[in-house]
């Protein structure tokens, strides 16, 4: 078989999904409680995802970010990867 190599199959490779606030509370083994704060604060940029209130979602790049002012090694964060 000859395997179709159209821009279109080159455009739909998923991008990387993006954190939820209990993933990014557990990578820094802080409690969510604590992750909410950072968004509320704006500290930690994030965007609500779905219907009615949504959930709450951490991009990675902003993650990393965040991490970055802090002086947290980004390699140190399996979930940062």
């Amino acid at each position: 078989m000859q395997e179709n190599s159209t821009p279109e199959a080159v455009e739909s490779v998923p991008e990387i999904a993006p954190l939820r606030a209990k993933q990014v509370a557990a990578a820094l083994r802080v409690d969510v409680s604590t992750v909410y704060l950072a968004i509320r604060q704006g500290d930690l940029p994030a965007y609500r995802q779905g219907a009615g209130r949504g959930t709450i979602r951490i991009s990675r790049a902003a993650f990393e970010q965040y991490l970055a002012e802090r002086g947290i090694p980004v390699g140190d964060l399996a979930v940062a990867s």
